[in-house]
């Protein structure tokens, strides 16, 4: 029992570390473009549906394969709201999926997997319509900062 708190202090430690990491160089090839007041009325009411991949340590953007996430976030920069992928545990395939993001300005990181092989970072970007890529998604690399 005592090695499980152990284990669960060493690992907010780590992710605290991770989410303080940041790049915000590693959103999908898109840059946020001027909204009309109209745009602005309707973006509080559209959502958008969000892909997450991971950036490996060698710099390779992966959308595929099995990895040892616990779940994906998206946090509001101006409100704080979080959006929580919390699929299990443990490993995750790629990709993961979050439906539902109101537009925005958003933190994006990954919580470490019950493996706890693999430390995350984190990346700031814009949820838009100019985001949205041919397949219908706004993609998002987390960067992985740690592997074991």
């Amino acid at each position: 029992m005592k090695i499980s708190i152990f284990k669960t202090v060493a690992f907010v430690a780590l992710s605290v570390t991770a989410l303080s990491c940041s790049n915000n160089d590693i959103m999908a090839d898109a840059q946020s473009q001027p909204h009309s007041e109209t745009s602005k009325e309707v973006s509080k009411t559209k959502t958008y549906k969000v892909r997450f991949g991971l950036i490996s340590l060698d710099g390779t953007k992966t959308l595929s394969g099995n990895h040892d996430v616990g779940s994906f976030l998206a946090e509001n920069t101006v409100t704080g709201e979080v959006y929580d992928t919390y699929y299990s545990g443990g490993f995750q395939t790629l990709p993961g999926y979050y439906e539902g993001i109101p537009a925005g300005s958003y933190t994006f990181s990954a919580m470490q997997g019950q493996g706890g092989w693999t430390g995350y970072g984190s990346v700031t970007g814009t949820v838009s319509d100019a985001q949205v890529d041919a397949d219908g998604y706004v993609t998002v690399y987390i960067p992985v900062t740690w592997a074991e």
